[in-house]
């Protein structure tokens, strides 16, 4: 395999202290309930953070602290990392993230994963942890290959796990994008699949074809229903964007970090189970560096063409089984993600073996409630031995 290191040349941060120095804000009025977006009083509070406390290089080392890894899959360059677990046999387990993550979204789990007895855990329970960024997204770049979506992602990741890492089995678990390839992965091809762990249910026909019957909500989960629908009728449009013109704002973005800050901001704080408070959930540091692996990579345009891809290529099934998803899954439900889905709904959907609902966390749960996660993973795989 091939090792990486991440360094960001001194001329690079240069160019981009220039850049925030030289900022152009927009006047923002009557918005201290970002009911407009991304509320510029803060956005002016971060960028000052920015410039005159935050240190990229303490993260930069933070980041390099895990053993991080670069190979070509199918001519698709593909970046993660491989913490091997310390126990008497460790479950591997590839985690996948979702957008607007990247792969140091799941920073916090990777080590209670890995040395559980180093968290007052089992070293019984101990998995050998690969986190990959997804194709387009941070080191997973560049990419020049059109047309990679969620179901060319779970094809990439079981050649990673097998032929790369020499797994015959292993588990997968991911959010967001990361539920959609872990979901794909399930379902087109179950067999090496030990079982597959999602925090947010969605039938991999939704970014194409829209929301499931609403008769699955009747009557118990009506509240879930309307959840949903406000999720759709209030905080889709940059999905309108991303699925057909990301190029067009993907120039903007590209060029201007406040900018990048801005569309990624405001999504962290409607996202997160935070109350309007951004910052009970994500530092500063937090909301900077994850910016800065967008900013670094120039990964911003590929990640948003992640979606039209997802609609240009539409799913299509490999098997008329049922259930549609066979590998054995866990589902665990935060009850403020951007879309909730009911039990029985599930039951149907995936070969539903454990199902925890946590009235704490949002759509960054590994982020937000690592603990949470942590705790079902083990839950989840060590139920399967």
């Amino acid at each position: 395999m091939n090792p990486f290191s991440l360094h960001v040349s001194d001329a690079e941060l240069d160019e981009l202290r220039l850049k925030l120095k030289h900022a152009r804000f927009q006047e923002d009025i009557d918005n201290d309930e970002w009911k407009y977006g991304t509320n510029g009083a803060y956005l002016k509070e971060l960028v000052d953070y920015w410039l005159n406390e935050y240190d990229w290089r303490e993260h930069e080392a933070k980041i390099n602290s895990f053993d991080h890894f670069r190979e070509t899959i199918d001519d698709i360059p593909v970046h993660f990392i491989y913490e091997k677990g310390k126990g008497p046999n460790p479950t591997p387990l590839i985690m996948s993230h979702g957008w607007p993550w990247t792969f140091w979204d799941l920073q916090k789990v990777i080590r209670p994963l890995t040395d559980p007895a180093s968290f007052g855990g089992d070293p019984a329970d101990a998995f050998d942890v690969i986190v990959p960024s997804l194709p387009g997204f941070g080191f997973s770049t560049p990419l020049s290959t059109p047309g990679i979506n969620f179901m060319h992602t779970a094809e990439i990741w079981d050649k990673l796990m097998r032929d790369v890492l020499g797994y015959e089995r292993y588990g997968a678990q991911g959010g967001d994008w990361g539920s959609y390839v872990t979901t794909q992965m399930g379902h087109a091809n179950a067999d090496p699949l030990l079982g597959i762990h999602i925090h947010i249910t969605l039938p991999l026909t939704m970014i194409s074809e829209g929301p499931i019957d609403p008769d699955w909500f009747e009557p118990d989960f009506v509240h879930w229903r309307e959840h949903n629908d406000r999720f759709i009728a209030e905080e889709t449009g940059y999905l309108a964007m991303h699925t057909t013109r990301p190029q067009t704002v993907a120039f903007a973005l590209n060029d201007s970090p406040i900018g990048l800050m801005s569309w990624l901001l405001e999504k962290r704080r409607r996202w997160s189970h935070c109350d309007g408070d951004v910052e009970t959930r994500f530092s500063k540091d937090d909301l900077i560096t994850s910016v800065m692996l967008y900013w670094i990579t120039q990964s911003i345009g590929t990640s948003m063409r992640y979606y039209y891809e997802a609609v240009a290529n539409p799913w299509k099934p490999f098997h008329d089984r049922s259930p549609v998803v066979e590998a054995p899954t866990g589902i665990l439900l935060f009850h403020n993600e951007m879309v909730l889905h009911p039990k029985r709904w599930a039951e149907q959907y995936y070969n539903l073996k454990s199902w925890t609902e946590a009235e704490r966390g949002g759509h960054f749960g590994a982020m937000e409630e690592p603990d949470a996660i942590v705790s079902d993973l083990r839950n989840f795989f060590r139920s399967l031995r």
